[in-house]
């Protein structure tokens, strides 16, 4: 009776103290790894950047594109605009024009 009452007193404690160290263990481990955890918030840091610098190009990109249409929408539409999307849709060019042809994914004088 006393033998268990003894290995009962120790061993009681110990396992308390194993699964108490177990849980704020995989809680610390889950505060690192886990899906709201530090190194995911590095991570989104990272995304946000990346994605910040896409915005800033897309609104630029935007904004270039809104200024030629409102040049075409105008009363008096850009003479330069207007020739050169008629050139560029007829497949024409000027007869001051200077064409000069390059070589398309290394077809022409490239050497393989």
């Amino acid at each position: 009776m006393v033998v268990r009452t003894r290995a009962r007193a120790i061993l009681l404690p110990i396992a308390f103290y194993v699964v108490l160290g177990v849980a704020s263990g995989y809680l610390v481990w889950a505060a690192w790894n886990g899906e709201r955890g530090l190194k995911t918030k590095a991570e989104y840091a990272n995304q946000m950047q990346d994605l910040g610098a896409e915005l800033k190009a897309l609104q630029t990109d935007r904004q270039r594109w809104e200024r030629r249409v409102a040049l075409m929408r105008s009363d008096a539409v850009d003479r330069d605009l207007l020739d050169e999307e008629a050139r560029a849709v007829l497949d024409r060019v000027g007869k001051n024009d200077l064409v000069v042809f390059t070589a398309e994914n290394g077809a022409v004088g490239s050497r393989q």
